[in-house]
């Protein structure tokens, strides 16, 4: 499975549960265990654990490996490890105290998407950015487009 299609599937099975404020974060320039982590928030310990194990049974179904899952059991975070992408499913409370956001803040976010957004307000102008594309999401599916890069010189400045 590759990286694009893991990550767009594991987005869609947090937004098929409600989970809150979805954060993809490229890490390849931080770490080389895994090119991305998702942090995603539930509001119980039910929500995360429906929410995690969404996750992992989309992967599946699409044809990827999930390599475990730890904190089910109390379901306050919970982590899924995709092999190329961690997921970290969290209750409000405690993604405010860990603040991975900023442990990690030499990511690059690829893509937030707030409480209203998954509700459907903005679902439409999400977007997933994978190695110099963009993937506009839509509810009929993905659209890719290459992103530009300024050329030097045409920025009106000088």
């Amino acid at each position: 499975m590759t990286l694009v299609k893991l990550v767009k599937t594991v987005v869609d099975a947090l937004e098929e549960i409600k989970a809150r404020d979805i954060d993809v974060l490229d890490v390849r320039k931080i770490t080389t265990l895994f090119d991305r982590m998702i942090i995603a928030s539930g509001d119980s310990n039910r929500h995360t654990k429906a929410i995690a194990n969404n996750v992992a049974e989309k992967v599946k179904a699409a044809g990827g490996t999930v390599y475990g899952m730890e904190g089910e059991g109390t379901g306050e975070w919970i982590l899924v490890d995709l092999g190329d992408v961690l997921v970290h499913v969290m209750q409000v409370a405690a993604r405010a105290h860990y603040n991975l956001e900023e442990l990690w803040a030499g990511a690059r976010n690829i893509k937030r998407m707030s409480a209203s957004s998954v509700n459907g307000e903005s679902r439409a102008k999400s977007s997933i950015s994978v190695n110099g594309e963009a993937a506009a999401r839509t509810d009929s599916g993905v659209k890719k487009k290459k992103v530009s890069k300024p050329e030097a010189g045409k920025d009106g400045g000088d």
